[in-house]
């Protein structure tokens, strides 16, 4: 019965850690970016209806604004994706007779180049099949179609999710932009818990599906549950000059703060730090706390990305 309401929980999106704060952002910049596609390509090519926004990028803006971290929704996916999918649709299209058949084909073998250029966005699938269904205007347009509207699509709706998710400390787009990641935070004398990245690849390839995170990410993610599990909160011993540390909190209450001093006593009420806010809520202020009051603030430790 338990796994019956775990299962149900998770197809409904029950119990869903996603802050409001983050739905309202994804919400906002799903907006923003169909709505420049559309005033950007009717302003450069003065077309309407269907040749004017490929329905496919109604999902691209899902994935860069819900999922901007998401593997599938990177720069390379989208544009690649995109680019490639539309170039097998009119391919398709153009050589095969029958309807059905092209439909299909552009589908399968849009997927299939996907793979081989490792640039799986799914809303390519959708390019593809517009290019094959999409009646008189978009094949009219030929191989144009490539060019516009799919790439002049891709780039406004690219440069929109750069743009817009650079608003907000605790998404960046691409992902490559975000200026922290995390470390594997431990109590001390407790065992380090992890599992070695050529297990998780050896899973990934015996399960043999397609997922939106790497092994890298993967391995990360384990390496930290398992350590929350064992050591679900910092200890003021882990709380060391220089390190960066933050509150996982969602939405606009994230923060990262660096310990830029400290004064050390056994005393607990009298050994202090001084902190920072290196990224996200009180951005460049500074002020100080016991070594413990910072330690019940702290979830994890975070190592810099980039030098400043």
């Amino acid at each position: 019965m338990q796994t019956l309401q775990a299962r149900l929980k998770y197809i409904l999106g029950i119990g869903s850690s996603v802050s409001t704060a983050e739905k309202l952002a994804s919400t906002l910049g799903g907006i923003i970016g169909i709505a420049l596609i559309a005033w950007v390509s009717f302003s450069i090519t003065g077309a309407s209806g269907a040749a004017l926004i490929v329905p496919s990028m109604g999902a691209s803006a899902v994935l860069v604004f819900a999922v901007p971290h998401g593997k599938l929704s990177q720069p390379w996916a989208l544009v690649a994706g995109h680019l490639c999918s539309a170039f097998v649709g009119v391919a398709c299209y153009q050589i095969v007779p029958h309807l059905f058949i092209a439909a299909g084909l552009a589908v399968g073998l849009a997927i299939g180049l996907m793979h081989v250029l490792r640039c799986i966005h799914p809303p390519g699938g959708a390019t593809a099949l517009a290019a094959v269904i999409g009646g008189e205007q978009i094949h009219a347009l030929g191989f144009n179609y490539i060019l516009s509207p799919i790439l002049l699509n891709t780039t406004i709706i690219l440069i929109a999710a750069i743009a817009f998710n650079s608003f907000f400390a605790w998404r960046r787009y691409p992902v490559s932009l975000m200026r922290f990641s995390d470390t594997s935070p431990r109590a001390d004398n407790e065992p380090s818990f992890t599992i070695a990245r050529e297990h998780i690849e050896k899973a990934i390839k015996d399960i043999d599906l397609v997922i939106d995170l790497d092994a890298d990410e993967l391995q990360q993610i384990f390496t930290i549950a398992l350590e929350h599990a064992h050591a679900p909160r910092l200890t003021p011993n882990q709380i060391l000059l220089g390190h960066y540390y933050t509150n996982s909190q969602h939405g606009p209450e994230w923060s990262v703060r660096q310990i830029i001093d400290e004064h050390r006593a056994d005393d607990p009420q009298k050994d202090m730090v001084i902190y920072r806010v290196a990224e996200g809520y009180g951005l460049k202020s500074a002020d100080s706390c016991t070594r413990t009051e910072f330690a019940h603030w702290a979830v994890r430790e975070l190592s810099p990305t980039h030098q400043d």
